[in-house]
């Protein structure tokens, strides 16, 4: 899954849907899809990722208490 960096809108791959999925983890590990080489890994908050679309992401990825009204 490619995700965008909201401040550079630099293009990312998701390497484990699994983490972002989990609203208890706040840092996903990815690539940069920059270049034609493969790029290192790297982590990213969740909070600095959108959709390519702009969109944010599902409130239930980012926070594990969004049924409580917290957070």
């Amino acid at each position: 899954m490619l995700l965008q960096v909201k401040d550079t809108g630099e293009l990312v791959k998701i390497l484990e849907i699994q983490e972002l999925l989990d609203p208890n983890s706040g840092v996903v590990h990815a690539q940069d899809q920059e270049g034609q080489e493969e790029q290192q890994p790297d982590s990213f908050k969740k909070e600095n990722l959108v959709f390519p679309s702009g969109e944010d992401l599902p409130r239930c990825w980012l926070d594990a208490d969004y049924r409580n009204g917290k957070g």
